[in-house]
């Protein structure tokens, strides 16, 4: 089975409410299911275990179909030695914030076999009126001031700096950043997880919430896990902050004209856009042909409004495809609005 066309992905790998409580409905409205339905991620496309995509008709796993052919697949992964994809794509929708947490770098010492960092990207896809992200420590905060504010269970996200959001803007998130989702966002978010391996987040804090097993908030319930040490260890202490760390990591679009020309943004990557060394990510949208902007990597397009056709292959909107990286370079755009996303 050589994979050379583009194929679609199953569109409801989703993560059950136990594992993101934070989720909302965002995710069931795009994918046109019925009822209020919460889904907090969807694993657009993904070769890891615990959520693995299988091919929309059925037939196999994305790991699967990528083994059948790697070379013809991956491309630039290939070529570097890997046997499957680095390219981990969710949804993520927050009704909720995120805890504050953070990922490290490869090869960190804390890291156990098996481990990796998790490089990610997030697009604000929808933003709700003042909602936003909290983003590296705000000015003058230091180490003794966050182990202080964690064992007395103070607000932690205080320390942070708050950016708000608006639709169309793209954060890089760099290993060592504090980070955490706030409330009323859907996002894309595309990662980089070493083939084999599980990207790692650590926990600072989790806004001092206990759950109940299925997922609910209850008083009465227990906290999820906190990583305090591995947290505080990994944290960029004289990384820049507030504007200095927006300079470099963030890019603001704003709404796609989907009626007018196709067009294909360079968001990040080791060329254009925001500097990243992990990932590249593009948005397509309009109306029309453009030029297919990933060149010789296995690639993912998923879209959020309108219609993308790709090697003859109709994706619609709360859809995920999955592109080879031989095969079509050309795409047909019908009202659309989509990330194309990609690893080095």
């Amino acid at each position: 089975m050589r994979a050379v066309h583009p194929v679609l992905l199953q569109s409801d790998n989703f993560t059950p409410p136990s594992r993101t409580p934070w989720g909302g409905t965002r995710i069931a409205g795009l994918k046109g299911l019925p009822g209020a339905r919460v889904v907090g991620e969807s694993w657009e496309c993904s070769v890891e275990p615990d959520f693995p995509s299988r091919l929309a008709n059925g037939s196999c796993t994305l790991a699967e179909w990528i083994a059948a052919d790697p070379e013809g697949a991956l491309g630039r992964e290939a070529a570097v030695g890997r046997r499957s994809t680095g390219l981990l794509v969710k949804l993520l929708d927050a009704a909720d914030e995120l805890s504050v947490q953070i990922h490290p770098s490869d090869g960190d010492p804390r890291l156990g076999a098996g481990e990796c960092g998790k490089p990610e990207c997030w697009y604000a896809a929808e933003v709700d009126d003042g909602a936003g992200v909290y983003l590296g420590l705000a000015d003058g905060v230091t180490r003794a001031d966050v182990e202080a504010a964690l064992r007395l269970g103070a607000d932690a996200s205080a320390l942070l700096s708050f950016v708000p959001l608006s639709p169309g803007d793209f954060l890089v998130i760099e290993a060592g950043t504090a980070h955490a989702i706030g409330r009323g966002l859907l996002l894309v978010e595309p990662q980089r997880v070493l083939p084999e391996s599980r990207g790692v987040t650590w926990r600072f804090w989790d806004w001092n919430r206990r759950y109940a097993p299925d997922g609910r908030l209850d008083a009465a319930g227990s906290p999820r896990p906190l990583h305090v040490a591995d947290a505080l260890g990994v944290t960029r202490w004289d990384a820049p902050r507030g504007e200095a760390l927006l300079a470099r990591c963030r890019m603001r679009t704003g709404l796609p004209n989907v009626a007018g020309p196709a067009t294909a943004t360079a968001l990040c990557g080791r060329s254009r856009g925001l500097r990243s060394n992990d990932l590249e990510v593009h948005r397509v949208a309009g109306t029309g042909t453009t030029r297919y902007p990933v060149a010789d990597a296995f690639s993912a397009v998923t879209v959020l409004e309108g219609v993308v056709e790709v090697g003859g292959l109709r994706v619609p909107a709360g859809s995920t495809a999955a592109v080879p990286a031989v095969g079509p370079r050309d795409l047909r755009l019908g009202g659309a609005h989509a990330i194309v996303s990609a690893v080095y």
